[in-house]
């Protein structure tokens, strides 16, 4: 009896010990929170963004990647971005491949440029390269200045444009038309009718602020689809499949091409941006701003998030990227990198359940590409509209990305259009020497490519 109180108190000490070791590692005290605390903000932000774990293997596969491998390296980057933010940064933020950049990878850089998923995973390394030179540095902070706001912003919205027209595409809501171009498909598909119900459902889960919306959403349609005898079932757990088709597989000697030079600045662009937005509006929502206004370990929390987009390269990811999602986690109470971490283990605990992602249709993940689509667009309501010189590039961007079907366009128009007006306006001070230099690189491919 004696020695099992004993034994009970030493597990007790040493629970205790390692609750201490969290703490001074993490900070826990110092940035008032828990260890529970920080493990249900984890699970939040995990369960909100969870379902890339099964769209990025289906918009993956299109570009030819063998699905299990780009599911397995789809946990794996998103992972190891999250220990890097957790660990390095302390930050509460969870990281995994891009949306929209993941469609640009398959649809416009594999799909209508015809380059090989390798060369466009070697684009994406270089730009993972250039973006850390540019965290390690202050080039950074110029180029981040030097891009006007209303162009920021334009360029989240259109890739959200570029994404909603993939969804609706792959749902068999748009379909192609040789009169028009485009048309409305048929809601008699299955298809179509499927993808939107999962859209409105998560719709209404989101509005209602139910946990998990857009995951219980593609599963409540995939659990659908299996009654009607559209999904096959195939188990929901079993040993992850192999990571050998992507590991490693980047080709950067092909990607070394001056044709991908605007595609390596698409990645680098819209990743930078979309990052720096999402870790500073976190860092507002967890209190990492001190009395200054200056935000703490801004510059790990970007070397972070730089330095996972190579990684991923190397297991077979798009760019990886900080998601606005770790905001769930942060309302949960998530303030240290502790709440990272545990989504890290979460996600490689997720590579067990590919025969679940396997199972989810293209009509699931067109719905929560629709929705989430929408959201990105939110970013138009900070542009100015009192001033044209700044609306109608940011116009052009926007509409120019799903309609050339090129984030790379998008953005070469938008600036090109920026540029012109402000010199023929009167506002050659508003156009700084970096954007000169990108429309000379871009009127260049325009010219001879």
């Amino acid at each position: 009896m004696e020695s099992a109180k004993q034994e009970q108190l030493a597990t007790h000490t040493q629970g205790l010990a390692r609750v201490g070791l969290l703490d001074r590692f993490f900070k826990l005290t110092e940035h008032r929170t828990t260890l529970k605390t920080e493990l249900l903000a984890g699970l939040t932000t995990f369960v909100t963004m969870a379902y890339i774990i099964f769209v990025n293997p289906n918009i993956m596969a299109n570009a030819g990647v063998d699905h299990g491998a780009a599911f397995v390296a789809t946990c794996i980057g998103a992972a190891l971005g999250c220990f890097l933010m957790g660990l390095y940064a302390n930050w509460p933020v969870g990281l995994a491949p891009g949306m929209g950049l993941n469609a640009f990878f398959t649809y416009t850089v594999v799909g209508e440029m015809g380059y090989s998923w390798q060369i466009a995973l070697g684009a994406v390394f270089i730009s993972g390269i250039l973006f850390m030179i540019m965290s390690l540095s202050r080039i950074r902070e110029w180029l981040l200045n030097s891009i006007p706001m209303s162009l920021r912003f334009a360029m989240g919205a259109g890739v959200g444009l570029f994404l909603g027209l993939i969804g609706l595409k792959t749902a068999g809501i748009v379909v192609d038309s040789p009169a028009t171009l485009l048309t409305m498909g048929s809601f008699g598909e299955p298809s179509a009718l499927l993808a939107a119900v999962c859209f409105l459902l998560i719709a209404v889960l989101s509005h209602r602020n139910v946990f998990g919306a857009i995951l219980f959403s593609m599963l409540g349609v995939t659990a659908i689809g299996w009654g009607l005898g559209l999904v096959e079932y195939n188990g929901l757990v079993s040993m992850p499949p192999s990571l050998a088709p992507t590991f490693l597989a980047m080709d950067i000697a092909g990607a070394f091409n001056v044709t991908m030079v605007s595609v390596i600045l698409a990645f680098l662009f819209v990743n930078m941006f979309d990052t720096a937005g999402t870790l500073m509006g976190v860092a507002h929502r967890a209190n990492l701003v001190d009395e200054d206004g200056k935000i703490q370990n801004l510059s790990k929390a970007l070397k972070a998030d730089s330095t996972s987009s190579v990684i991923g390269s190397m297991v077979g990811c798009p760019p990886v990227t900080s998601y606005v999602e770790s905001a769930s986690g942060v309302a949960a109470g998530g303030r240290t990198g502790l709440t990272a971490v545990t989504v890290g283990v979460l996600f490689l605990a997720a590579m067990f359940f590919a025969p679940l992602a396997g199972m989810i249709p293209a009509y699931a993940t067109a719905g929560a590409l629709i929705y989430v689509a929408m959201l990105m667009m939110s970013g138009m309501a900070h542009i100015d509209w009192e001033d044209l010189t700044d609306t109608i590039p940011a116009i052009v961007t926007v509409v120019m990305m799903p309609l050339t079907f090129s984030i790379a366009n998008g953005i070469a128009l938008g600036f090109l259009t920026y540029a012109t007006l402000k010199l023929l306006t009167g506002q050659r001070d508003k156009v700084s020497v970096s954007l000169y230099v990108l429309c000379i690189i871009f009127i260049a491919k325009f010219a001879f490519l």
